[in-house]
């Protein structure tokens, strides 16, 4: 199994104490550092290979999301906050999770075994190294790997979810809503309660639909303005 590195970017005693003693109790995550500030932050960022910074927002010098901000090619970041106002700011600036304080070890768990669903971006001097992205599914009592790129469209089928993608079709068991969240920061929208699809995909569209591997989609009404608005580039004449 990958190891993390991770730091902790946190002024409160007791809030380091708790993500130490969870960190401690996770196999993949090794503690690189405990910073008091983003200043002292960025300066470990500078010297260490770092996969993952457990970020509060209210921090003295520098605010966490200024911080997160201010990074050019950042880790993986969970939001540590206890307020919950500034969750959409972060995951806009698509953050792995955002964890209310306190913050239950179940939760917790939840939050970083989304390192395994995602390649690791890590961070050394400044430097990006960048995997393609891809997701492991439950089918038929194995894993499946899909990579990102290479998926056309997800379809609702209840409980279930159909993934189609270049060269094969997969059902696995997955609300359509979790689904959503995993594939948010990765080009992909929805267009209907029944349908996401990958923008990268998408060959044509209409006020009604998008062709997506020349397959007409139906772009629900709930979502028909924030789907054209996405879509609809500037005229050309």
């Amino acid at each position: 199994m990958a190891k993390y590195n991770c730091i902790i970017v946190e002024d409160e005693p007791l809030a380091v104490e708790i993500l130490r003693d969870y960190i401690s109790q996770v196999p993949f995550l090794e503690l690189k550092a405990v910073c008091e500030d983003a200043i002292f932050a960025m300066e470990v960022l500078q010297r260490e290979k770092i996969d993952l910074i457990f970020l509060d927002i209210h921090l003295p010098k520098l605010k966490g999301m200024d911080f997160l901000e201010s990074l050019k090619y950042p880790p993986r970041v969970i939001i540590t906050s206890a307020y919950p106002e500034y969750a959409l700011a972060a995951f806009d600036g698509n953050v792995t999770d955002y964890l209310l304080k306190p913050i239950r070890f179940t939760r917790f768990l939840k939050a970083v075994n989304k390192l395994n669903q995602y390649p690791v971006t890590s961070t050394v001097n400044g430097a990006s190294s960048q995997e393609r992205k891809f997701l492991f599914f439950n089918v038929a009592k194995k894993k499946v790997k899909l990579y990102l790129d290479e998926i056309y469209y997800i379809e609702s089928l209840r409980e279930y979810v159909r993934i189609t993608a270049q060269g094969t079709t997969i059902m696995t068991k997955f609300p359509l809503s979790e689904v959503e969240d995993l594939f948010a920061s990765n080009n992909f929208i929805r267009v209907h309660r029944s349908f996401i699809v990958s923008k990268d995909r998408i060959t044509a569209f209409s006020a009604t639909d998008v062709e997506v591997n020349g397959v007409q989609i139906p772009i629900g009404r709930t979502y028909k303005e924030q789907v054209l608005s996405v879509l609809e580039g500037p005229a050309i004449n």
